[in-house]
């Protein structure tokens, strides 16, 4: 199967959060994260539901940006996931290009979207997580995020590169029974599974400072977000994350 190429769009923020984040002041960093973790995961995949439940686990962590996405392709075999997009189908294929693999599978985990190992596999990411720490390709840009009543301030400081400052909106948690397919009769619960991405800027090693209006939060009701540091490639592929925040 052929995926079109991942466009992030260069458009002006939609910055998403529930609307009772807007009663005090909150802020994050990257230093307090290890790593980011995106899990590629169908509920029409037998194989999957050990790696959703390590996402879970992975979800209530401080230290790790876990991050769901649905993909698509299994949607033939007798059930549609609910929460599965073409974007992310066409993220996952993006990793295919940038990790120089021929093909993809489920459950796959990226961390820090430079290596990946079955999402089943919460050993296997963790060691990950660090030996990316130890080859200098763990979180080395620090982003910070500051939301208050009237703006949201997200910080980038320098570092080597280019990357695109990208928010992703997702939700805490959705549980779903599957009446059909590889899991027919189960009932889980997925958790911080992407609904939407955006690109909000872009950064070239300085230190970037961007200001946005907290009334444009509305736009993803109820819905969580954070922002990624991530390099792309000239066709499009997401690659490296640098650094991240949870808002």
């Amino acid at each position: 199967m052929i995926a079109p190429t991942f466009f992030l769009a260069l458009a002006l923020p939609v910055l998403a959060a529930a609307t009772s984040l807007l009663a005090a002041p909150a802020m994050a960093q990257a230093g307090d994260l290890k790593g980011v973790v995106e899990l590629f995961t169908s509920q029409g995949c037998s194989s999957c539901p050990p790696a959703d439940a390590e996402l879970a686990r992975l979800a209530e962590r401080d230290d790790v940006l876990a991050l769901g996405y649905h993909v698509d392709y299994w949607n033939y075999r007798g059930w549609s996931d609910t929460l599965s997009s073409a974007a992310s189908t066409e993220r996952q294929y993006g990793y295919a290009r940038s990790l120089r693999r021929k093909n993809v599978y489920t459950p796959q985990a990226v961390i820090n979207g430079a290596d990946h190992v079955n999402g089943s596999d919460g050993a296997a990411i963790g060691k990950t997580m660090t030996k990316l720490s130890s080859i200098g390709e763990g979180l080395t840009v620090e982003v910070t995020a500051t939301l208050n009543a009237d703006e949201l301030r997200i910080s980038v400081g320098p570092g080597q590169g280019k990357a695109d400052i990208v928010a992703v909106y997702f939700d805490d948690a959705n549980t779903v029974k599957i009446k059909r397919g590889e899991n027919a009769g189960r009932t889980i619960t997925y958790r911080h599974s992407v609904r939407d991405m955006e690109t909000v800027g872009m950064w070239n090693g300085q230190r970037v400072e961007l200001k946005l209006p907290a009334s444009v939060l509305s736009a993803h009701p109820g819905r969580k977000c954070a922002i990624l540091l991530q390099e792309v490639g000239t066709d499009g592929a997401p690659g490296r994350i640098l650094g991240a925040v949870k808002i």
